[in-house]
């Protein structure tokens, strides 16, 4: 396939992120080809293939066999990330995997590693990354603005829905952290410097069936900068973050996940003056596909979005170990992940 066609790409799972966002993305990238669509179930996969246009296949395996797919996007529960990207990887498919990929930083590194010795991309999917108004904020900041920043604040929580959903389920590694968590966390990678350590944490679980619903992360750099990181599964709705100064203060409303038409709307205080900035809207799932797009064809823009994923594994990981869990013995007690898809 020369770099000028486009990289045909195949779905695993029919999520809902898939369905409202990511695959409208991928249609709407001219350097990616959806071909098809797989799941469990025949009824699902035609259910896609119907709406988008694509091929139905039932068994993800089946889909990862296809010569004429040269990409996979992986929108299945977080527990299956791990061992689907490794088979996607190993069958020689550049892999975009849905956010959180995995909390394990050697399982990170491994993916990591096969993907540079096949040559291939790997990208974990933090649409938000891709917005142009976090580059705005990290102008206004390069600017003087606000002066040294001294704290990053980061929020997001979402009210309680549907237990059925599969967030919910600690079984196939939902809950708080890594649903709403991940995105703060992520945030903080952004504003901070090398040397990002987890200082403390602390996460609630329900009684009921062990799901973390509401957490907090204080992270720090070795430059004295630090994150303080809300989130939650059981709160009213908040979405956004702040970087405070030593002259001033940069908010950010609609943070992680504005509409592809909202013009997001940044304040930017210094003493008694507060000036509102109305930036151009964005489709950060089309820039984030496209970016995927690119480090398909270009070797050389492909190790920064690996070692992204592994500093966050790490980070989670962090987080895990300082709220006292241990993921291994917590999963062994709860038995082995379900192969479900995303309600």
């Amino acid at each position: 396939m020369s770099d000028t066609e486009p990289t045909g790409i195949g779905v695993l799972g029919a999520a809902d992120i898939a369905w409202r966002r990511t695959i409208p993305a991928i249609l709407g990238c001219p350097r990616l080809r959806l071909v098809a669509v797989a799941s469990r179930t025949a009824d699902k996969a035609r259910t896609f293939a119907d709406r988008f246009g694509c091929e139905a296949v039932t068994g993800y395996e089946r889909l990862l066999a296809r010569e004429d797919i040269r990409a996979v996007y992986i929108p299945l529960p977080n527990a299956l990330h791990e061992q689907w990207a490794h088979a996607a990887l190993r069958a020689g498919k550049h892999v975009l995997v849905e956010k959180s990929l995995t909390a394990s930083a050697e399982a990170a590194e491994d993916l990591a590693r096969t993907a540079r010795e096949r040559g291939l991309a790997f990208m974990e999917n933090f649409a938000f990354l891709h917005h142009t108004q976090h580059q705005r904020v990290r102008d206004l900041v390069a600017e003087g603005a606000i002066g040294t920043p001294r704290v990053l604040t980061a929020s997001f929580g979402i009210p309680r829905a549907d237990r059925g959903l599969i967030r919910y389920s600690r079984a196939l590694d939902g809950g708080a952290l890594r649903e709403t968590g991940c995105y703060p966390v992520r945030a903080a990678q952004l504003f901070l410097g090398d040397g990002i350590e987890v200082l403390g944490a602390r996460l609630g679980f329900e009684e009921k069936d062990g799901c973390d619903m509401a957490g907090s992360v204080l992270l720090a750099d070795g430059a004295g900068l630090t994150a303080q990181c809300d989130f939650g599964l059981d709160h009213a709705y908040r979405n956004t973050y702040a970087l405070w100064g030593s002259e001033g203060r940069i908010e950010v409303d609609w943070a992680f996940t504005p509409p592809p038409d909202k013009q997001p709307r940044l304040r930017v205080s210094r003493g008694q003056h507060t000036e509102q900035l109305t930036l151009p809207a964005a489709d950060q799932f089309l820039r984030a596909v496209s970016a995927f797009a690119e480090a398909c064809t270009d070797p050389a823009a492909r190790a920064p979005h690996a070692a992204d994923a592994v500093r966050q594994a790490s980070l989670l990981e962090s987080v895990l170990g300082r709220a006292g869990i241990f993921e291994t013995a917590a999963r062994g007690r709860l038995g082995p992940a379900r192969d479900e898809e995303h309600s």
